[in-house]
C-alpha cells in the first residue's frame, strides 16, 4: 500500500514537471491516491446490503479503502458508538432503531435521512382473504399460526412482538433473517398458501410478487420512516471528504430497487452489482462525491 502511495507520487510529480507548475491534474488521477480506509457497518437486510455496497463504491470511487461488515442490528450499533466501525447508512428512524439510537447517545451522529418513503408492518400475498392484523387470530388455522419473522435482533421483530401483545394474537412468531423469511414466502406463494411474514419498504419482494399490509388500526408499527445515515463522533475531523460524502448520500426506492432486484440475480455479487450502479449512474453519484 505505501510503495503503490509513493509510486504514484512520483509519477504526480513527473507529470507536473514534463506539464509545467499550474497544470490541473485530472480528478481521475486523483482519486486513485489512498485516503485511508473507511469502515461501514450494516445489517443483512437487502435494502441495506444494496446501499452500503453502493456507498462502498461511491467512496472507492473518491478514493478511500472501505471495509465492509455485516453484524446483527445491536452489534451494529454498539459498533459505531464504540468507534469500531465508522458509519452506517442503515438506522430506520424514527421507530425501528429508535431504542439503539438512545443507548448509543452522545456517541455518534445523526447526518439524517438517505432515504424517505419506507414502511414497516405483517405482510401477507395479495391472494390472502385477510385484510387487517386484527383478524388474523380468526384465520390463524390458514396461517400454521404463526408470523414469520427475520433476525431476532431487529427492531421491526420488537414492534412484530408488540403487534402480538396489542392484538392479542394466538400466533407464534418465530425469528429467522431476511433470507429464511423471503425463502418461506416464496414456497408459499409457489404453493399459492397463505402466509403472513414481517417486512418492510424498500425490499425487491415487492417488485417480484403481489403482495399487501396488513391493516394495523393500533398503529403499532407506526408510519413511515425514513433512513438515516449515522457516523462516530469524531468523523468529521478525521476524514471530512468522507464524512462530506456521506452526508450528501441519498437516494430514492426505486433507484434501491433497481440495485436490490440485481441482487437477486442468481450468482450475482452486491458489491460487482453495486459498482455497475454506480458506473451507470454517475450523474447521481457525482452530486454526492462533488456536495
Amino acid at each position: 500500500m505505501k510503495h503503490r502511495t509513493l509510486n504514484l507520487r512520483i509519477r504526480l510529480a513527473s507529470l507536473a514537471l514534463v506539464a509545467g507548475a499550474g497544470v490541473a491534474i485530472s480528478n481521475a488521477v486523483l482519486a486513485e491516491e489512498e485516503k485511508g480506509t473507511i469502515n461501514l457497518a450494516y445489517v443483512e437486510w437487502s435494502s441495506e446490503v444494496a446501499s452500503t455496497n453502493v456507498i462502498a463504491a461511491a467512496l472507492e470511487q473518491a478514493g478511500y479503502t472501505v471495509d465492509l461488515t455485516s453484524l446483527s442490528a445491536a452489534a451494529m450499533f454498539q459498533a459505531l458508538s464504540t468507534g469500531d466501525a465508522d458509519a452506517i447508512v442503515a438506522a430506520w428512524l424514527p421507530t425501528t432503531h429508535a431504542d439503539y439510537m438512545e443507548r448509543i447517545g452522545d456517541s455518534v451522529e445523526d447526518l439524517g435521512v438517505n432515504l424517505d418513503g419506507t414502511k414497516l408492518g405483517l405482510v401477507v400475498p395479495e391472494y390472502t382473504d385477510v385484510d387487517s392484523i386484527a383478524d388474523l387470530n380468526d384465520n390463524a388455522d390458514n396461517f400454521n399460526n404463526e408470523i414469520i419473522g427475520i433476525d431476532p435482533g431487529a427492531g421491526l421483530m420488537g414492534l412484530a412482538e408488540e403487534a402480538v401483545d396489542t392484538y392479542d394474537l394466538g400466533l407464534r412468531l418465530r425469528s429467522g433473517s431476511d433470507a429464511t423469511m423471503v425463502a418461506a414466502l416464496s414456497n408459499a406463494i409457489n404453493n399459492e398458501e397463505d402466509i403472513v411474514v414481517t417486512s418492510w419498504t424498500p425490499h425487491w419482494m415487492f417488485a417480484r410478487w403481489n403482495l399487501k399490509y396488513l391493516e394495523d388500526s393500533e398503529e403499532v408499527f407506526g408510519g413511515a420512516e425514513q433512513i438515516h445515515t449515522v457516523v462516530r463522533q469524531g468523523l468529521a475531523e478525521d476524514m471530512p471528504e468522507a464524512y462530506a460524502i456521506l452526508d450528501a448520500f441519498e437516494w430514492t426506492p426505486e433507484q434501491m430497487g433497481e440495485v436490490m432486484l440485481m441482487n437477486q440475480e442468481d450468482g450475482s455479487d452486491p458489491y460487482e452489482n453495486a459498482k455497475q450502479w454506480v458506473e451507470d449512474n454517475q450523474d447521481v453519484v457525482e452530486q454526492w462525491l462533488n456536495n
